[in-house]
């Protein structure tokens, strides 16, 4: 086994991740990310579409006002397409995702981005940051690519293709979860004369789908307007938004509401992995930090030390404006405070690129 490691939360969206439950839920996680917040959008899963761009800049604007006390500084990563100059597998295209604190990945097609990004070098970087501590957030397209088994929404929905499910991504294999995530799984576009429940293929097709599934999978269902977030340090998920996730395993359902956890083992049997686990060691090499000796690290001044206090103050107070014009003071003297479940932790702000 590798040394103890940490890798960052995930956070997954069943629809509204530019809406303003989404927008709360986002800021409650930057709350407990660095400043400035360094942010990059993989447009891969829009990557077919003529106005990929346009739509991750859409997702950019909003995440740049939603989270403007993080400083966010955002980068589109325009990995669209394996054999062209905009290659999921082109190293200069994907600087950011190294240097990224947050990792965005949302609308387009499933069944196009596990094309696109298996066995790729954008989603081996992907990994590697997340095993180092990146935060993921995940929307849409993207969470039903990183399951274990990806429902090919368009293919039968629209197309009309026969049942059947294709190989996902697996991000969370190398924990020992085999998970098929779905979202809008409350959908009611389709009205009375539609089931359009269980992402667009309503509840009678989903049974016979969920039965080709092996027994060893868990489905994870997740209303539109929620969200789920995974802690690798407490090993828990915890439910946000207006719905409900649905938990589907070993034959058994459980839902769970806004504000409600549980832990990892109700997905299955976690296990921590090597952090390179799954990733060729040329790219960990080039994601993973370099083991020089850091300098030592000056204590916090007075100032920045009563600013932290009176914002824990703000915070116990559930005061998260003022909590969060605190956090920018403390940035203007030159420091980041995070959130750790072992307490604050005050650092000095790194300079901006």
């Amino acid at each position: 086994m590798d040394e103890p490691f940490t890798p960052g939360r995930i956070v997954l969206f069943g629809s509204g991740e530019t809406a303003a439950a989404g927008g709360r839920v986002l800021t409650t996680l930057a709350r407990e990310l660095p400043v400035p917040l360094q942010v990059a959008i993989l447009e891969t899963p829009a990557g077919f579409e003529p106005n990929s761009a346009q739509v991750a800049q859409r997702i950019a604007d909003f995440i740049r006002i939603r989270l403007q006390s993080s400083q966010p500084q955002i980068t589109l990563v325009p990995a669209r397409k394996k054999g062209t100059p905009f290659s999921p597998d082109n190293p200069a295209l994907l600087q950011p995702l190294r240097q990224a604190d947050l990792i965005f990945l949302g609308p387009g097609s499933p069944t196009y981005a596990t094309r696109q990004l298996h066995d790729s070098l954008a989603w081996y970087t992907v990994m590697a940051r997340h095993r180092l501590g990146a935060t993921l957030v995940l929307a849409s397209a993207a969470i039903l690519a990183v399951s274990v088994q990806t429902l090919p929404v368009y293919e039968i929905y629209k197309v009309g293709e026969e049942l059947h499910w294709c190989a996902g991504l697996n991000l969370l294999g190398a924990f020992g979860l085999e998970v098929v995530f779905v979202p809008h799984w409350n959908n009611q576009e389709g009205g009375v004369d539609l089931d359009t429940r269980r992402c667009f293929m309503g509840e009678e097709r989903f049974q016979r789908l969920q039965a080709q599934l092996a027994p060893t999978v868990t489905v994870v269902g997740l209303d539109e307007h929620t969200a789920l977030r995974f802690d690798f340090t407490t090993r828990t998920c915890a439910v946000a938004g207006r719905g409900e996730v649905t938990v589907l395993r070993a034959g058994q359902a459980q839902r769970f509401r806004a504000r409600e956890q549980f832990l990892f083992q109700e997905l299955g049997v976690y296990q921590e992995p090597d952090r390179q686990m799954g990733i060729p060691a040329v790219i960990w090499a080039q994601v993973c930090p370099s083991a020089i000796p850091s300098s030592p690290v000056p204590p916090p001044p007075a100032v920045v030390l009563t600013l932290a206090d009176q914002r824990q103050a703000a915070r116990q107070a559930r005061n998260w404006p003022l909590a969060d014009h605190l956090r920018s003071q403390i940035a203007g003297h030159g420091w980041q405070i995070s959130d750790t479940p072992a307490g604050r932790v005050l650092a000095p702000l790194r300079p901006k690129p």
